[in-house]
């Protein structure tokens, strides 16, 4: 019975949880994906890499900091415009959508925990790259710009 009454009272704790829209719980930062080193110019980054459903939505979520030479580059399967947000990420990016041959296409900064959707304007996405906020700027990467060392695009899932 006892058993039955704890149940019970998590049962309604939870219910009233979903039914006065408290917030579901902050994602934990993902540390243990794949990595590669991008070079960008005379610049490399140290990057995870996100290139499946699971990894890309979660992305840099919960992270509280990123180093000057750290980055998360997210791999699609085929060109596509691609949306991004900064849901339940507290740390201020830049963000960089580039082609399949490495080409960046477009520049965005993003603030933390806006959740304001910040599409590409180009159908070619196959890669982005997410940098501390400033670092294209800082590093004169401009669109245009070349990146080399990007995971082959078979890597998508």
């Amino acid at each position: 019975m006892k058993q039955f009454a704890r149940f019970l009272l998590i049962a309604l704790l939870s219910a009233s949880s979903l039914l006065h829209g408290d917030p579901a719980p902050t994602p934990k930062p993902q540390h243990n994906l794949p990595t590669a080193i991008l070079s960008l110019g005379s610049n490399s980054l140290t990057t995870q890499i996100a290139a499946d459903d699971a990894s890309r939505e979660l992305g840099l979520m919960s992270r509280t900091n990123l180093g000057d030479s750290e980055g998360m580059v997210f791999v699609f399967p085929q060109p596509r415009p691609v949306t991004f947000w900064m849901k339940d990420t507290p740390i201020p990016l830049s963000i960089a959508y580039i082609s399949s041959s490495g080409r960046i296409l477009e520049l965005h900064d993003m603030k933390p925990f806006d959740e304001t959707s910040v599409p590409s304007t180009s159908q070619a996405v196959v890669y982005a790259l997410e940098v501390a906020k400033g670092w294209f700027e800082r590093h004169g990467v401009l669109p245009g710009d070349t990146i080399s060392g990007l995971p082959s695009e078979t890597v998508a899932k």
